[in-house]
């Protein structure tokens, strides 16, 4: 049992580590488009997202919970706490490399991959729960192509309604709007993200046989992960900045705006039906859609097909990754 505590802490700490870095990497994508078109410092905006994704962290729940028995069933474990604790590692070290080299990756499939290697390594694939993790696997797909649609169908819109007013003073006015879209943004970003980590923590509990099955998630939990995320936040992530705010295509104001209510809508809307999707993934897609719908040559298709094939190589990388580092924790733990 002693043992079993002392895993459980060490997933509890490299769960915190793992939303500390979230924090840092992912939500440079949700003040992007609004630190390139200088609606708001970065500074500032560093501050407000990691307040915004606070409270978005603490207010909602599913996500963790779907998390938690939907891509494999802690009680089923033998050496569950092993797992998640090789998931994590693997993660972790997946967003630092992606960071450093300023690629937006994805963290929600660094961890859900981790997790399904590491489980498929341990017990073979019979111990994946293939009904929830094919769920959230359409989700994560899905989730891009709608983006780009609902970016390209915004930035027409706005490209409609304000068509005689003058560029000048519309950029101005987008440029003030720019400071609520991405404070809705970071909130978004929070009740979405900020649980992958709950989840996990939660499953491990649940593995420990420190928590029941079908238990709440803690509230120990909920503030301590989303306390993690803010922290990282406020730390910045500008190399992710620098990428998906300017190198994707050069947003003006406007852009900004249809790109943030997008990803938002998106984002929050997986939220609500429980569905864990990468807001990476997401807010990059929605900014190629209302780049396509304002000007398709003004992308940079290359660095976005960039960006794209790190979205398909990160699942199956980071799985096997996963499967490595329980397999080298399981010869020590």
């Amino acid at each position: 049992m002693e043992s079993i505590i002392i895993l459980t802490v060490l997933v509890v700490f490299f769960a915190l580590a793992f939303d500390f870095i979230n924090g840092f990497h992912d939500t440079a994508n949700a003040i992007a488009t609004a630190v390139s078109t200088r609606a708001l410092p970065p500074r500032v905006a560093v501050l407000m997202a990691a307040t915004m994704n606070f409270i978005g962290a603490i207010t909602f729940t599913g996500v963790a919970q779907a998390l938690a028995k939907d891509i494999v069933d802690p009680f089923a474990l033998e050496n569950g706490v092993v797992i998640i604790l090789a998931a994590l590692i693997s993660a972790i070290i997946w967003n630092l490399a992606t960071w450093y080299f300023g690629i937006p990756s994805s963290s929600s499939h660094a961890l859900i991959g981790s997790l399904a290697g590491a489980a498929a390594m341990a017990a073979g694939f019979s111990a994946i729960n293939w009904e929830g993790f094919t769920k959230i696997i359409k989700a994560l797909i899905l989730s891009p192509f709608i983006a780009i649609v609902i970016g390209f169908l915004m930035m027409t819109l706005f490209k409609v309604i304000f068509s005689g007013f003058s560029l000048y003073k519309t950029n101005n006015g987008f440029r003030k709007v720019q400071i609520f879209t991405a404070a809705v943004q970071s909130f978004t970003h929070g009740t979405n993200d900020a649980q992958k980590s709950m989840g996990i923590i939660t499953m491990a509990l649940m593995a420990g046989g420190l928590l029941g099955q079908g238990s709440e998630i803690p509230l120990w939990v909920r503030i301590s992960c989303a306390l993690a995320m803010g922290l990282g936040t406020s730390v910045g992530g500008y190399k992710i900045i620098k990428t998906v705010g300017s190198k994707i295509m050069k947003i003006r104001p406007v852009n900004g705006v249809a790109a943030d209510m997008s990803s938002a809508l998106i984002i929050f809307g997986a939220t609500q039906l429980h569905l864990p999707v990468s807001t990476t993934h997401v807010i990059s897609s929605a900014i190629m859609g209302v780049g396509a719908a304002q000007n398709a040559k003004g992308v940079k298709w290359g660095v976005a097909r960039n960006i794209v094939i790190t979205w398909v190589i990160t699942l199956p990388l980071a799985g096997l990754m996963g499967g490595g580092i329980f397999l080298l924790l399981n010869l020590f733990l």
